[in-house]
């Protein structure tokens, strides 16, 4: 089976930053060659066409067309040439790209299908945010998702509020993000510090981060020995036009919480998994996901979280059992969930260990290869 995943971002030196959907493409190409299949990356947005392979996957970059007005549609026009030629040639059976901005919404291959994997339109997080969502996005998000072969999502939350959105009755296959469960390993020779709170991923109001020095401030109440550390990138807020979100968030704080707060900035990805050991409780008072990988991974290090209960929470974590699941607006209750777990060591234990276990057997890179071959095979002749 020979798998192409086409998007705009790949976690690799030579192509640039990535996020979310570069780290989830990576898990599910690494997967997919441990279980036998041929994987290329198409990455657009490049500053040049190249090729290069590494650990079994080629990467293929891709030079977008630059032309005033119409940059958009040569691009997928020369994306789908690119993908004809590969199908043509017996390098490709099927590719498979993310929902974000539609990029697939003119690229229509001869023989080739295509599959959209949801983790999150423009239009799904401006929803959730209650944002008005730019039309271009709108229009090239649904224009894919109605002109695709077939569909799948990473959450049932997240297909049926794409459903809603954009006013569709599609079908989706549910088939989570993964993780590489055996990378994550939590008998690593690290001290966690006592009364530690983590939160790492963007600083950006979506995430919860306005929300999340209102609780701290109650927690500190409560113990005063708590100490909050946060990694991640400075994200200007939309809303308010501000240009840096850790402004806005050190305002919230009281004078004697902010002592107790410890803002480390952007870590390369790699350096994550020393935070997320050294920390007792790790949180993610989001209120926009599809289903977040960094809730996963500190599953995997075996940590204790207390996350938001809204949509998606439900299928990563079941409430008092792998983890605590409150609305990020529940300071107080927020706050005395996280308390605790700071103060019951054999709590701690108890969820860390089942928060592992879950992350192995559903969100195992091996066990979602083995659910989207199975789904692939579907669609290809």
């Amino acid at each position: 089976m020979k798998i192409a995943f086409l998007t705009p971002e790949y976690p690799h030196a030579l192509t640039g930053n990535s996020g979310g959907i570069g780290t989830s493409i990576k898990n599910l190409a690494t997967g997919l060659v441990a279980a036998g299949c041929q994987v290329r990356i198409l990455v657009h947005g490049q500053a040049q066409d190249a090729v290069f392979e590494e650990d079994g996957i080629v990467v293929q970059r891709i030079k977008n067309i630059k032309i005033k007005g119409v940059s958009w549609f040569f691009t997928q026009k020369k994306i789908q040439k690119i993908i004809n030629q590969l199908h043509q040639n017996n390098q490709i059976d099927l590719v498979e790209a993310p929902d974000w901005t539609g990029m697939t919404s003119f690229i229509r291959p001869k023989k080739c299908p295509i599959a959209i994997r949801l983790n999150g339109t423009d239009t799904y997080f401006c929803n959730l945010d209650q944002r008005k969502v730019k039309w271009k996005n709108k229009f090239h998000e649904k224009r894919a998702l109605q002109k695709a072969n077939a569909l799948l999502s990473v959450s049932e939350f997240t297909a049926h509020k794409t459903n809603a959105v954009f006013g569709l009755h599609k079908k989706f296959t549910i088939i989570p993000n993964s993780i590489d469960v055996a990378a994550f390993d939590p008998n690593q020779n690290s001290t966690v510090v006592p009364n530690s709170v983590l939160y790492f991923g963007s600083l950006i109001r979506k995430k919860g981060l306005l929300e999340l020095p209102l609780i701290f401030n109650k927690l500190v109440q409560i113990n005063p020995e708590a100490q909050l550390i946060l990694v991640g990138k400075d994200v200007p807020d939309i809303i308010s036009g501000s240009n840096s979100t850790w402004k806005m968030v050190q305002q919230l704080f009281t004078p004697e919480a902010l002592l107790r707060v410890h803002y480390l900035g952007a870590v390369p990805h790699c350096e994550i998994q020393t935070h997320i050991n050294a920390a007792t409780v790790c949180v993610f008072p989001s209120f926009a996901e599809a289903l977040p990988v960094s809730w996963i991974e500190a599953m995997a290090l075996q940590k204790p979280i207390v996350a938001s209960d809204i949509g998606w929470a439900t299928e990563v974590i079941e409430d008092g059992i792998n983890g605590f699941l409150v609305h990020p607006k529940a300071h107080s209750r927020y706050a005395t969930k996280i308390n605790m777990l700071l103060e019951n060591v054999a709590l701690q234990q108890k969820i860390a260990l089942a928060a592992r276990e879950k992350a192995i057997t559903k969100f195992g890179i091996a066990v979602v290869a083995k659910q989207s071959m199975a789904f692939y095979k579907t669609l290809i002749p």
